[in-house]
């Protein structure tokens, strides 16, 4: 760029640019030079620096108010801290009341639960029991029918065994009456 626009040139027209431009509004520094110039007076219109004493006095006045308001601060802030101290002991003694609570209410509510356990255990053993007797009436039962028909068979064996003794011995008395 340096070689299409020589130095001196580049520099003078940035300078009219800047001094050539007519103001449009006042600028940042213009206000806060009027500010700084209207600080410098008190609501006499005396200037600050005319009286030895307005600066300091003012500065004086300045940090006892500050001081004053740091000291309130201070006794507020000690105040809010005993305040605050003791409502969190108060809140510290509720919640433990009421963690006591909860603990004994937990501990109830443990004592139900072992006791519907047992309960339940109980009634699934006598489940288990009652189902076990069943099982073993059930099997009896069998048994029972099962030695009645061995029973009814064994009558009958008898009876048929005496109606061939019966047969066997008449059927000797004609063999011997043959014989003879």
């Amino acid at each position: 760029m340096s070689s299409y626009y020589p130095r001196t040139k580049d520099l003078t027209r940035t300078r009219k640019s800047v001094t050539d431009s007519p103001p449009s509004s006042p600028s940042y520094t213009d206000k806060n030079y009027r500010h700084e110039r209207l600080s410098r007076y008190d609501s006499t219109g005396e200037s600050a620096t005319d009286k030895p004493m307005g600066r300091t006095s003012s500065y004086t006045r300045r940090e006892t108010r500050l001081a004053a308001l740091n000291k309130q601060e201070q006794d507020s802030a000690a105040k809010d801290y005993k305040k605050m101290y003791t409502e969190a002991l108060q809140e510290n003694e509720r919640l433990k009341s009421r963690l006591q609570d909860s603990k004994q209410e937990l501990v109830k509510i443990r004592s139900q639960l072992e006791k519907v356990a047992q309960r339940q255990d109980r009634m699934t053993e006598r489940s288990t029991v009652l189902e076990t007797e069943k099982r073993e009436k059930q099997a009896l039962d069998k048994r029972v029918t099962d030695m009645e028909e061995e029973i009814k068979v064994l009558t009958e064996l008898k009876s048929d065994n005496q109606r061939l003794k019966d047969e066997n011995g008449a059927l000797i008395r004609v063999i011997s009456k043959l014989s003879k």
